[in-house]
């Protein structure tokens, strides 16, 4: 992120081109779909397009993303809503799919996105709770309300283990048994 204020936050990314083999787009079979994804002060991205459309398939697509996007936007809302919520989750993990149909004479969309996060949470009386939050977390999603695909969520969630309780710290700053 580049700058904010209370309502409004700017981001920024790079990407830079890395497929000239040597005459640019001289032909369509002749360049690469490689990429590379630099936003200030994180990792760098390598990526490509989907091997369909002649792309690497050991770099991240951007359908990928978009997908990886849509999920990990879903789940850090959602768990926000839980921790404010007195819902103790204690995994978390989803199974994002989508269906990208192309177009004849071109282009395409994605036609649906299904996000099947399954969740475990410490306390069985929270589960209901925990169902219908995922309703909120979808509603609140930054991503997913900025497209126009159908997002569809499909919860499952369990009783799973108690979380470890966080070990107090002693006076020195040392966790105390």
């Amino acid at each position: 992120m580049s700058s904010s204020t209370d309502t409004r936050h700017e981001y920024a990314a790079h990407i830079t081109w890395q497929g000239d083999l040597g005459e640019g787009t001289a032909t369509y079979a002749g360049y690469g779909r490689e990429y590379l994804v630099t936003v200030g002060g994180k990792p760098d991205l390598a990526g490509s397009a989907d091997p369909a459309f002649r792309g690497d398939a050991g770099r991240h697509n951007p359908e990928d993303l978009f997908l990886a996007a849509l999920s990990a936007c879903h789940m850090l809302s959602y768990l926000a809503l839980c921790a404010r919520g007195g819902v103790r989750v204690t995994a978390y993990e989803d199974e994002a799919r989508g269906s990208l149909e192309l177009h004849p004479g071109g282009g395409g969309r994605f036609e649906e996105v299904v996000l099947r996060p399954s969740v475990a949470v410490a306390r069985e009386e929270t589960m209901e709770t925990a169902r219908r939050l995922h309703e909120t977390a979808h509603e609140r999603c930054f991503i997913a309300s900025s497209c126009s695909v159908p997002v569809r969520v499909h919860p499952t969630i369990r009783l799973g283990r108690p979380a470890p309780a966080v070990p107090a710290l002693a006076e020195g700053g040392e966790a105390t048994p």
